[in-house]
């Protein structure tokens, strides 16, 4: 049987924009990242930890870009989170030196890849941590460390280890108290492993929606942190960190007391969920700073359509909301399916001067998306695009990489 002709290697993924033009050019959908906007957020974020004197280590999982997470070491942050093997993969192999897996990993192959990620950041004069949560995952990754440099103890180990506890997400993590503290010991006690601290994240109260809500959750989780902290020193073992905290309630954990390091990752972009919870004053406030620009294409006599669907934004914490410009009429957006978005006149909107009834856009004209959840948007897209002076009258700055896109293992 003949063979079949070879396929032609795949073309490279066409930018929607290049560096110098302006906004009106950028092809549709992209995403698109207010560079204005975004640098507030990064200023005033690594004040406030400067500020109260707690350290910053953002989560990376959000933008999955080597340069963003550049930018806020820059700023001031000890480092990046990240959730997954191949996204500690993918930024290291881009520059950054000091990162945090805040996940648990079991499968020997991936625990294989840690450790010798691990070394290779201890040879670039970075880090690596991990979190565990059992003694499962204590013994499989002591066996990679082992496997990896039959030499390895504990002082010279390249691995941070830190132990999980569940705060109250209901995921990952061990109870809090005595467990924890079998943890802790197992690991001290391991000649090739390194206790560095605790891993407290309550991700549910990132999203409760006023802040009484979250001020009773974070308490809650602190009591359980403090206690935990105590058990484990009263055993005999410092604890020398612990890590959490989210973009929704970050100045409570700093406030507790019980948390010296800060996981907040969303407030560099924000979106429409976080949005929509009540404002902390304790809290800076963040600017919106990822957009979806998308085209009308479909005028109809009720509604419009868009070219961005699920395909452009997330929707898992709920569909995106139109952000108009001056002058523009209000519009809510409906799923239309993987590459439409169905667009209504808000009823009773008379943002256009002298529009007797809430208008329609035209075809072609701009529509400006804010995402519901920025994290799972980003990883759908290779570039963001940074726009300089807003997004009415910008330019392209920069094209930036997702270098960890689809970095799932």
């Amino acid at each position: 049987m003949k063979a079949p002709p070879e396929a032609p290697p795949p073309l490279p993924a066409a930018l929607a924009a290049l560096t110098g033009q302006g906004v009106a050019a950028i092809d549709t959908p992209a995403a698109v990242i207010d560079l204005d906007a975004m640098e507030l957020n990064l200023a005033r974020m690594a004040a406030f930890a400067r500020a109260h004197g707690v350290r910053l280590r953002p989560h990376a999982k959000m933008h999955k870009s080597a340069f963003l997470a550049r930018l806020q070491m820059q700023a001031g942050a000890v480092g990046v989170c990240v959730q997954k093997t191949s996204e500690a993969e993918a930024l290291s192999a881009a520059g950054v030196t000091d990162i945090y897996i805040s996940n648990q990993v079991i499968d020997p192959a991936k625990l294989r890849r840690v450790a010798a990620l691990a070394q290779r950041l201890q040879a670039a004069g970075g880090r690596l941590g991990i979190a565990v949560d059992s003694l499962e995952g204590i013994a499989r990754l002591a066996a990679a460390v082992s496997g990896q440099d039959p030499e390895a103890d504990a002082t010279s180990t390249a691995l941070d280890v830190f132990v999980e506890i569940d705060v109250g997400q209901g995921r990952c993590g061990a109870p809090p108290g005595e467990a924890a503290v079998a943890l802790a010991l197992a690991i001290a006690a391991h000649p090739v492993l390194r206790f560095a601290g605790l891993q407290a994240y309550h991700g549910r109260a990132q999203h409760q929606r006023g802040v009484d809500e979250r001020r009773d959750a974070i308490a809650r989780a602190a009591r359980a942190v403090q206690d935990t902290r105590a058990r484990i020193e009263a055993a005999g073992l410092a604890v020398p960190l612990v890590t959490g905290a989210g973009t929704g309630t970050f100045a409570l954990e700093t406030a507790s007391g019980a948390w010296d390091e800060l996981q907040a990752g969303s407030y560099l972009f924000m979106d429409a969920d976080y949005a929509a919870n009540a404002h902390d004053p304790a809290q800076p406030a963040f600017e919106h700073a990822l957009f979806i620009k998308s085209q009308v294409i479909s005028v109809n006599a009720a509604h419009a359509v868009c070219d961005a669907g699920h395909k452009s934004h997330a929707i898992d914490s709920g569909l995106p909301r139109v952000h108009a410009l001056p002058g523009q009429g209000a519009l809510s957006f409906a799923n239309g399916g993987d590459e439409h978005g169905i667009l209504h006149p808000v009823a009773g909107d008379r943002t256009l001067a002298g529009a007797p009834e809430p208008a329609l856009p035209a075809w072609g004209d701009t529509v400006w998306l804010i995402p519901g959840h920025c994290d799972p948007t980003v990883n759908l897209h290779d570039h963001l695009i940074g726009v300089r002076g807003g997004l009415e009258h910008g330019t392209v700055e920069r094209i930036i990489r997702v270098d960890a896109r689809g970095a799932l293992t």
